[in-house]
């Protein structure tokens, strides 16, 4: 039996990262459990989203205000950058209320088997922030992954030549995970034992 309603809407979740054919199906008949009313903020929760958030044009970090506020906090040390490849990542680091820097998203990494390469991310605004806003020192929070050792190592190349300090944070997390899943006290341990490169 097949009803196409139910079915478009698997379809639309099966598009979302890490959601296959039961989680889209569990997920389908919750949304026909829920009321109206429910359904509906769940539709103005998904649009607010896409209205009004975006993109700080300086970090690449997701705000509602351009630029950010990690931007545009005086407090901050905008002479250290930590890059990262999603904005998801930034929250990661910011739940450990250790780092106290600015950030630089990089809107993914190298990975020449997906057709990634180093034209894809945003290496080139990271450059020009290096060069002209006085950076000293860059921490590189790519995912201990193959492709994020590979961005790593890139930028570190990259860099290096500029006459600043460039870090990998440290192997407190475990290889082959990905930042957004780890703990704030295996991130505080990584960003504290953080090695120059």
């Amino acid at each position: 039996m097949s009803i196409r309603a139910v079915d478009e809407l698997v379809k639309e979740f099966k598009k979302m990262p890490g959601i296959g054919l039961k989680t889209a199906q569990r997920l389908s008949f919750y949304i026909l459990r829920i009321s109206e009313q429910e359904a509906d903020k769940l539709a103005r929760a998904i649009m607010q989203v896409k209205e009004k958030v975006r993109y700080c044009s300086i970090c690449g970090n997701i705000t509602e205000s351009d630029p950010c506020q990690i931007c545009t906090d005086s407090r901050r040390d905008s002479q250290t950058i930590c890059v990262v490849e999603e904005p998801k990542d930034i929250l990661v680091i910011e739940k450990t209320g250790e780092y106290r820097g600015t950030y630089h998203v990089l809107m993914g990494a190298i990975s020449p088997l997906d057709g990634i390469g180093p034209e894809n991310l945003k290496i080139d605004s990271l450059i020009e922030r290096v060069k002209s806003k006085g950076v000293k020192e860059v921490i590189l929070a790519t995912n201990p992954n193959a492709e994020g050792e590979a961005t790593a190592t890139y930028l570190s190349r990259l860099l290096k030549p500029l006459g600043i300090k460039v870090y990998r944070i440290a192997r407190g997390l475990p290889v082959g995970s990905e930042l957004e899943y780890a703990d704030e006290v295996t991130v505080t341990k990584a960003l504290e034992g953080k090695l120059e490169m």
